[in-house]
Formats: structure tokens, C-alpha cells, sequence
């Protein structure tokens, strides 16, 4: 189990000052332990609430309302097969059988070499592009038995490690912002006026 390392306990400082109070940090947080782990560890739980000011129950809470998060290991590449009408339609069940004999392993499962866990999905919102599927939340679409075949064994060989990176990495690129950019975080209390893109009243021209 493991808590934020020192780098990435320093960047969840960074990543709360950006709000306006610390318990809207959470899902960030909660992000960024996965990147670090690959899941998110009962010990990341209890550290990001230490650093929110929250009870890990309730860290917990918001992290088991969202499917992307993770709570044991599972495989560097998480294969998440569309199992909604418009895919259902089009295939999906077939695929997913396919996808079981291909890895030798059921729906729910991680393969003995950690490479790959298979899963349902439920709508994935590219409904025109049925049967979709998607690797670390990264899409394929129309994906058919070959195509699944082919997807597999080129990222067992390393082929699309360029474009798929290992599960729990949300961007490669993670957001900056310069400090005389920045706005600020201020309490919604603390606020008085309009924001300053709003334009000023008539009235107040007057």
C-alpha cells in the first residue's frame, strides 16, 4: 500500500491551492494516486484526506461514485468492452467472447502476466461507432474480432506504447498555470461583485 510519494504529495499542494477550499481537490487527488499506482491504494485514500480535511470514508464515498477509479490492481492495459443497445447491436457480446478466448481470461479478470484486465462497460458515448471499446479510457471504434486480435498483440509487443499509456494516466501533459495568469483561489463567500468578465449594467454606465 502507498501514500502519495514525496513528488506527487508536493504537486497535491500545488493542485489544491488552485481551490477555492481543499475538498475540491478531491477527484484530482484521487487521479493522481491512480497515475501513481495504477489504482488507488487504501493508503492514497487516507493521505488525501489528511491533505482536504477530509474522513477517508468520505474520500472513499466520492472516489466508489465514479467507475474510472480503481480499488485493486488490475492490469497495465484496462480493456473496457461496450455492452450498451447500440454496441449490443452490433456485436458486442460477440466481442467480448472473442475477447475472453483471445486472453484466455473472463470479463472481470486480469491475465496471469498483469499485461491486461478485461471488463463491461456500460455506455461509452459513441453510439455511431458501435461496437466501440475502450484502452485506459482511450477509444477504438467499429472494432471488429480482427481488429481486437491485432489491438492486443500490439500492445503486448510495446507497439502503441507511444499512444496508450499505462492504466491510470489521465493526460501526459498536466496543466500549468503561470502565477501572474492565475486568478486565484477565493472562497465563494468572500466574493462581492460580478465576475470581471462580466459586462457592467446599463445602469451602472449611468
Amino acid at each position: 500500500m502507498a501514500r502519495l510519494n514525496e513528488a506527487n504529495a508536493v504537486l497535491a499542494k500545488e493542485i489544491i491551492g488552485r481551490y477555492p477550499r481543499p475538498r475540491s481537490a478531491t477527484i484530482p487527488l484521487l487521479h493522481l494516486a491512480q497515475q501513481q499506482d495504477g489504482y488507488v491504494t487504501d493508503e492514497a485514500i487516507k493521505h488525501i484526506g489528511e491533505l482536504v480535511g477530509a474522513t477517508s470514508a468520505e474520500v472513499l464515498g466520492t472516489a466508489t461514485f465514479y467507475e474510472m477509479f480503481k480499488f485493486e490492481p488490475v492490469g497495465k492495459y484496462l480493456v473496457n468492452i461496450c455492452g450498451t443497445m447500440s454496441c449490443a447491436l452490433l456485436g458486442a457480446d460477440e466481442l467480448m467472447h472473442h475477447a475472453e478466448h483471445k486472453l484466455g481470461i473472463k470479463a472481470g479478470s486480469t491475465t496471469a502476466d498483469g499485461l491486461f484486465t478485461l471488463e463491461h462497460a456500460e455506455c461509452q458515448a459513441a453510439c455511431t461507432e458501435a461496437p466501440c471499446l475502450q484502452v485506459n479510457y482511450r477509444y477504438r471504434y467499429r472494432v471488429t474480432p480482427a481488429d481486437l486480435d491485432k489491438l492486443i498483440d500490439d500492445l503486448s509487443r510495446g507497439r502503441l506504447d507511444g499512444e496508450i499509456p499505462p492504466h491510470g494516466t489521465v493526460a501526459r501533459v498536466r496543466q500549468h498555470i503561470p502565477s501572474d495568469r492565475a486568478v486565484g483561489a477565493v472562497a465563494p463567500e468572500a466574493v462581492t461583485g460580478a465576475p470581471e468578465w462580466t459586462p457592467p449594467s446599463p445602469e451602472a454606465k449611468k
